[in-house]
């Protein structure tokens, strides 16, 4: 069976509420996933609005997940390195850890979600942004999937 994500917040496609966005308490959605290839070794969350006016906006960044996580529960804390030890990167608010959809008003933008099953840890430093994942993802990327959510004001 691949690897497949799912939210109690949202379903696939569908409206993200506001109380995962700016324009509420701005918590993180709960997420959970089945069990990943049987040599992962860590996961990786990327959360990005590719359709944000300036090009793609990240708004989360989370990696080195140990391999037996199966999900994340709602609002998790934006701290560098969680109690998991999983740590957490600088989104494009220059923050650390999860900022949630704040679109200008218009149409609704598309929310992805995206969990990496890894055959190791990236070893990165907390506050890493998405560019410096990927580049460490290249070549341990053992399965992967998407959970895309919208948002609009």
């Amino acid at each position: 069976m691949s690897l497949q994500i799912s939210s109690t917040a949202f379903s696939a496609s569908e409206a993200i509420s506001k109380k995962f966005t700016c324009d509420g308490p701005d918590v993180s959605p709960q997420l959970k996933w089945n069990d990943p290839p049987a040599n992962t070794q860590a996961f990786a969350l990327i959360m990005d609005d590719p359709d944000a006016p300036a090009g793609v906006w990240v708004h989360w960044v989370l990696y080195d997940l140990p391999p037996n996580t199966r999900e994340l529960p709602e609002g998790v804390a934006k701290q560098e390195q969680l109690s998991s030890g999983a740590r957490q990167g600088r989104n494009d608010f220059g923050k650390i850890g999860y900022g949630g959809p704040c679109p200008p008003p218009g149409k609704p933008h598309r929310y992805f979600f995206k969990l990496y099953a890894l055959d190791a840890k990236l070893g990165l430093k907390a506050g890493a942004t998405k560019a410096d994942v990927e580049r460490a993802l290249k070549g341990h990327i053992l399965a992967q999937v998407e959970l895309v959510g919208r948002y609009g004001r």
